[in-house]
């Protein structure tokens, strides 16, 4: 096979027949792939920002168990969704989409609406999703451009491209027929063959079109971006329980875990602003008691080293101000609420959940 691109053939109607033909055959069956409902579409995509297809698919078949259509979201208390979500990571996802879900339904009679415009002005609907919606669920000519097409588009031109221009050259490419199966091509092609690392030259159905392996080095493309430092943290967290419950605080509802549950802690190793934490935040009083273990978790930017104390129940009632953010909860209560991975893994400390 010649591997040199063609020139006056660049990114043609050649290259889009070639990677359609190819999609057609080689696409991965994913339960969002066989639908044309637009909440479920929208609900993958949300789901796929920034997590794993293997990861999202079990995810996606138990939310959408719970929370059927988009009323049956749009309903639900927000504890509940994020519960759902509890797991997957970055909650404000789940929070945008349940705020978003009551907005269709009063401003759009339950139907997702089709307008670009009216798109974008639900909460977390930003231009790639609109982009997959317009062009996956209604079959409208719109461009998507994620991680995977960004890549795919710079190794094809062997050069690092702006965000303006790979959105530019994406929406030059997007055919009339079939929109969403054609940007789904791009994203496939860029997950599974043209990966960032040791990508699959020889399986893919458009390398006499890739500058980058014309060159002999597609890795070089495109540069990679510089991540943000990673933030070494130490906390605490302490375990009041009374009468076979304990004690939880809610997250305030933006922020990291925003929404979710969790045992008092403070940054630091200090046990007497832990203390004096949970004092003020819940009106309980406590001691320090003996420690419960260490663990380790890692955020995108953090990696946190958590210990895990026992605290004595010292007397005092819940404030009546901090009744809707702290609890004593049984073991039906820990089924129920929002908890992150990090909190069951601390409770579980305490106890095995």
């Amino acid at each position: 096979m010649d591997r040199r691109p063609h020139r006056g053939e660049v990114l043609g109607e050649a290259f889009v027949s070639r990677l359609a033909g190819w999609y057609a055959a080689a696409r991965r069956d994913l339960p969002w792939r066989r639908t044309r409902d637009p909440y479920r579409i929208w609900l993958s995509e949300t789901m796929l920002q920034q997590t794993r297809v293997d990861v999202v698919v079990p995810y996606y078949e138990r939310f959408l168990a719970r929370f059927p259509d988009v009323g049956a979201l749009a309903a639900a208390d927000e504890a509940d969704v994020l519960r759902e979500w509890a797991g997957l990571g970055y909650y404000a996802r789940a929070r945008n989409l349940h705020r978003a879900a009551a907005a269709v339904v009063r401003d759009h009679s339950g139907e997702l609406p089709r307008e670009a415009g009216a798109l974008a002005e639900l909460p977390g609907v930003g231009r790639y999703t609109v982009g997959a919606l317009r062009s996956i669920a209604f079959g409208q000519r719109a461009a998507v451009v994620d991680g995977n097409v960004k890549r795919v588009f710079a190794r094809l031109r062997a050069r690092n491209l702006s965000d303006t221009e790979v959105w530019r050259l994406a929406e030059s490419m997007v055919p009339d027929a079939a929109p969403g199966d054609w940007n789904q091509a791009l994203m496939e092609l860029g997950a599974t063959v043209c990966t960032p690392r040791k990508p699959s030259c020889l399986l893919c159905p458009v390398t006499s079109f890739c500058a980058a392996l014309a060159q002999g080095e597609p890795e070089r493309f495109p540069a990679p971006a510089k991540r943000a430092a990673v933030r070494a943290v130490r906390a605490l967290a302490g375990v009041v329980t009374r009468r076979g419950r304990v004690l939880l605080v809610r997250r305030p509802s933006r922020g990291l875990l925003g929404g979710l549950w969790e045992l008092p802690n403070v940054e630091g190793g200090d046990g007497s602003a832990l203390l004096r934490e949970v004092f003020e935040r819940t009106g309980v009083r406590a001691s320090r008691g003996p420690s419960l273990g260490r663990l380790r978790h890692q955020f995108t930017h953090r990696d946190l080293a958590l210990e895990v104390v026992r605290l004595e129940d010292a007397g005092g009632r819940l404030a009546r101000g901090a009744r809707a953010a702290a609890r004593f909860c049984s073991a039906a209560d820990l089924e129920r609420l929002p908890l992150s991975r990090l909190a069951k893994k601390a409770l579980a400390l305490h106890r095995p959940m």
